[in-house]
């Protein structure tokens, strides 16, 4: 019996039973934090392109956030490693309700410098909207972590939907109260990041992360260790580690480059920014809706077939929004659903390669190392996508970003095995990918 659960676990239960309430306690937090999520991804570049008069700066703002996503994911990696999930993820979202009133203030007062550092720390609170999908697998059987993942992630289609629709509503807000109206999403990201921190802080009891070490240690963990602490679970597995690291960073990297930019390539055309809002609101419904099938897929069929759907997704959508007719919102928004669901298909099989192959004694600080990895991958797409646009045009940032995506079939090749060998069934076994 674990001095945290106070209940036994076996290894014949695969799942230990505080787990349902540590989800309900994720999917919640996720639904509000989706909606600080959205505001970067909406107006981020068009407030930078207002307040810096240049679309080649236009994405800064997501290289900002994202290079500080790098630092959050470090940061709240290393707190979750020593005291728990639960004070790390709620560190995060109040960083980033911090960053959030900052770029309001930024924007009031017209402060570039203010801006920028802003957005930098509101990058903590989307890196931490991500690190919480780790917490929902910390205590499901390795048959059911992508499942787990899916069910954190697929909680943030609410709040993230719904925010890009909200950017006129909350536009009208910020004007009321003298604020410029690009800032109100801002606004509602620094009530979202607070209210999942309160959430967090308050019901995420027990701790996921501190509750399956218990488990592991009395040798009742479901499926990480065989009770002696040093079955195949007790190593990491670097090779493994790198593969699911590669397919996330490649994913985000071509995900963050073609989204940054296509406000800016709609509104350049006449479309106006609720059309803009509408399109990227599509985009963040892919990227987080699919999750529960996505999970299930990683699950029966493997994880390696679904990182390489990720590729071929993605390069789908990098060809059809190079060749979309640029005041066809239509075809930009079919673009952009399937860049979000290719983004899907790879944070999900790459999160559940990685968690397979790392001890729980390493795990948390591994996993926001493998995120520092993501989220510089975000930064050098925002960062080289507005340069890119300004250079040679969108159509040849999506098709730079539809060739990068192919990057993930060789990265597989590196598994030394085909897709089909690394079902859940042989994860269960405690076979490693």
């Amino acid at each position: 019996m674990s001095a945290r659960s106070g209940i036994p676990a076996t290894h014949g239960n695969p799942e230990v039973p505080q787990q349902r309430r540590v989800l309900t306690v994720l999917v919640v937090s996720q639904v509000l934090s989706g909606a600080g999520l959205a505001a970067g991804i909406t107006v981020g570049a068009l407030l930078a392109e207002e307040m810096l008069g240049s679309t080649g700066l236009a994405g800064v703002p997501s290289a900002l956030f994202t290079a500080g996503a790098a630092l959050g994911a470090m940061g709240i990696g290393r707190v979750c490693q020593r005291w728990g999930r639960r004070p790390g993820l709620t560190l995060g979202y109040a960083v980033g309700a911090l960053g959030s009133l900052g770029v309001v203030i930024a924007a009031v007062v017209d402060s570039v410098y203010l801006l920028l550092l802003s957005l930098f720390v509101y990058g903590a609170g989307t890196v931490t909207n991500l690190l919480a999908r780790y917490a929902g697998a910390d205590l499901a059987s390795p048959a059911r972590r992508g499942r787990a993942v899916s069910t954190v992630l697929f909680a943030t289609t609410l709040g993230a939907v719904v925010g890009p629709l909200l950017v006129d509503a909350t536009g009208e807000v910020a004007h009321a109260w003298g604020i410029p109206r690009l800032a109100g999403p801002f606004l509602l990201a620094l009530l979202a990041f607070t209210a999942a921190a309160v959430v967090l802080g308050t019901c995420l009891r027990p701790d996921p992360l501190l509750l399956a070490r218990d488990l592991a240690a009395a040798g009742l963990s479901p499926g990480d260790t065989d009770g002696t602490g040093e079955g195949p679970a007790a190593r990491t597995d670097s090779r493994a580690v790198a593969i699911g690291a590669a397919v996330m960073v490649v994913t985000q990297l071509v995900m963050i480059a073609i989204m940054t930019m296509t406000p800016v390539h709609m509104r350049a055309h006449g479309h106006g920014t609720q059309a803009a809002g509408l399109v990227i609101a599509l985009h963040v419904a892919a990227m987080f809706m699919p999750s529960p099938l996505t999970g299930m897929l990683v699950d029966r069929l493997g994880r390696l077939w679904v990182a390489a759907a990720s590729g071929l997704t993605l390069l789908a959508a990098g060809i059809l929004a190079a060749v979309a007719p640029p005041h066809s919102m239509a075809a930009l928004a079919t673009a952009l659903v399937l860049l979000g669901l290719g983004w899907n298909f790879g944070l999900i099989s790459g999160t559940a390669i990685v968690t397979d192959a790392v001890p729980l004694a390493r795990r948390a600080a591994t996993q926001g190392t493998v995120d520092v990895g993501i989220a510089m991958a975000g930064a050098t797409g925002g960062m080289a996508s507005g340069l890119v646009v300004a250079a040679s045009g969108f159509p040849a940032l999506a098709a730079g970003g539809a060739v990068l995506a192919l990057a993930i079939v060789p990265v597989l090749a590196l598994a030394g095995r085909t897709p089909r060998a690394a079902p859940a069934e042989a994860v269960a076994s405690k076979q490693r990918v």
